[in-house]
């Protein structure tokens, strides 16, 4: 019984040789070559050039994506708000007011400092930078994520706008206007025009009787304005904005789209927002039909959906498989290209007599000159003992 165990065995074992995909090669068929020996040191660190990539690869991260509907509807928006006017405090008037039709009064204060409006040349040098930084990364970045690891360039808006260093001659001719405005989560309108509001039961009212024609001037400059809290390293489209009119009355309209956007990577995890803006400007001037109040005008809406934004690691599955796939297809690839070398190398050699050919052709030679011999008898070559073979 324990014959028979071991017979069917040992046939099972030969069904299984049989099947074997990969037979062993006797390491006397093998033949090693110089060329070979080139290939295989310079596949190895290529292999060991693209594993290194894949492991670095795989280590970094990507950033995934979701959108949602935004359901904190309660919740408040804050608006942070940096910016001057070329009037001086007296004659213009700052608030906002919602859909709701509730303004300033309910939403907070702004501060209101008289200032001037040329810049020192070290300020010019700052608002220089800050325009040229925030137009390439409106040319090469679009999305908040992107700049929080920014910390290079979030550190010239750390610093902020320099103080002046000099004592200009004369009055203020500028108005700063900066601050922070929790408002409600609906569209509305930030605006800066002539003459202070005054409370009104159902209407919003600037009184301007007392701002004479030539003191008008919206020449503004934006250093900063944003919304929700302030997050390191992100530049927003309108900062650095400069804008100088060419006449008294002029009417400037921003118009706003607030995206709500939930960071939750390695670097930051934060609740902010992003905002995509649009601009326009035109003379007011009611003789030629350009009508409307002049002024800065801020229009902002939210966005109903809500981007999530997260960090995470590629799988695990996809390296392996990758990882399998360079080593595999760079040694295939390296035999076939070194067949096809060889193939290539014996054609030329065959063709010119060149190499093993030409010491193959010497033996063949060799060989038709001895089979001369067999015409002689052994006897009568002195010094030369031919053996022969019966047939």
């Amino acid at each position: 019984m324990r014959r028979l165990n071991a017979l069917n065995q040992k046939q099972a074992l030969k069904v299984v040789k049989e099947l074997d995909a990969f037979p062993k090669v006797p390491d006397d068929y093998k033949k090693t070559t110089p060329s070979g020996g080139g290939i295989s040191i310079v596949v190895f660190i290529l292999i060991g050039v693209l594993v290194m990539s894949e492991v670095a690869y795989y280590a970094s991260t990507q950033l995934k994506f979701d959108y949602e509907v935004d359901t904190d509807a309660d919740a408040k928006l804050k608006i942070n708000i940096d910016m001057t006017v070329a009037m001086p405090c007296q004659f213009i008037g700052a608030d906002v007011v919602d859909m709701t039709g509730q303004d300033t009064n309910m939403f907070g204060h702004l501060n209101m400092d008289n200032t001037y409006f040329q810049l020192t040349p070290k300020q010019r040098q700052y608002q220089d930078v800050v325009q040229e930084i925030n137009a390439y990364l409106r040319e090469e970045y679009h999305a908040i994520q992107e700049l929080l690891w920014m910390s290079g360039i979030s550190a010239v808006y750390k610093r902020g706008m320099p103080p002046r260093d000099d004592n200009p001659v004369g009055q203020p001719d500028a108005c700063r206007v900066h601050g922070s405005l929790e408002v409600n989560k609906v569209a509305g309108n930030f605006h800066i025009t002539a003459g202070k509001t005054i409370p009104s039961t159902g209407r919003h009212i600037h009184v301007a009787a007392f701002v004479e024609n030539a003191d008008y001037n919206f020449s503004h400059r934006i250093d900063h304005f944003s919304f929700g809290e302030a997050v390191n390293g992100v530049i927003n489209p309108l900062d650095g904005e400069e804008n100088v009119t060419p006449d008294n009355f002029h009417m400037y309209q921003y118009f706003m789209q607030i995206v709500p956007t939930e960071v939750r990577t390695y670097a930051a995890n934060v609740d902010t927002y992003q905002y995509a803006v649009s601009h326009r400007n035109r003379s007011i001037d009611h003789s030629s039909g350009s009508h409307g109040v002049p002024g800065i005008f801020v229009k902002y809406d939210l966005n109903s959906l809500k981007i999530r934004v997260r960090e995470v690691h590629r799988p695990f599955g996809q390296f392996l498989i990758r990882l399998v796939g360079i080593i595999g297809g760079i040694f295939s690839v390296s035999g076939i290209m070194h067949s096809l070398a060889g193939v290539v190398t014996d054609l030329i050699c065959c063709k010119f007599k060149l190499g093993q050919y030409k010491m193959e052709d010497i033996t063949s030679n060799f060989t038709n000159s001895s089979s001369i011999t067999d015409n002689f008898p052994s006897e009568n070559i002195p010094g030369v003992n031919l053996l022969a073979t019966d047939s």
